[in-house]
């Protein structure tokens, strides 16, 4: 199963969910997070469930509940915002951005609790295209105002 990844600069790319222990997944969703990500943060942006209508709770179907990861110390790093993020995480509102790269990831419920996972096909499919049309819109504004 994939999972999304948008950088500050509002590139997307899709990536294989981490195979291995959780100690290599952490490891490798850190390395994806990037900019020397030591502990990421579990985001829930309510825009997320709201807008683009993901489900904000774990089915019976893994990765039909979908999440955000984000790097803990971000705002502490030179890092830029990111406007996806921010976006869904209502900065507009609440003036709090989301800093450096972010990950859509799923959830699925296991016999110890909730864990990460990748996003189920046809959930990844409507956030792929939701998220795509996010990008596109936000880079056509970022060069409208010349930022």
């Amino acid at each position: 199963m994939k999972i999304i990844r948008i950088t500050t600069d509002l590139e997307m790319t899709v990536h294989d969910f981490p195979e291995g222990t959780h100690e290599e997944q952490n490891h490798e969703l850190r390395e994806l997070i990037g900019n020397d990500c030591r502990i990421y943060e579990h985001v829930m942006p309510e825009r997320l469930y709201t807008n683009l209508k993901m489900k904000n709770r774990p089915t019976k179907v893994p990765g039909q509940c979908v999440s955000m990861l984000i790097d803990e110390e971000g705002l502490l790093k030179p890092n830029h915002a990111n406007m996806i993020g921010s976006y869904l995480y209502k900065f507009d509102e609440h003036k709090i951005p989301i800093a450096g790269n972010i990950l859509f990831v799923g959830e699925e419920w296991t016999r110890d609790g909730i864990d990460f996972c990748g996003i189920e096909d046809e959930t990844f499919e409507l956030l792929h295209l939701e998220l795509k049309n996010m990008v596109m819109a936000m880079k056509a504004t970022k060069e409208a105002m010349n930022l």
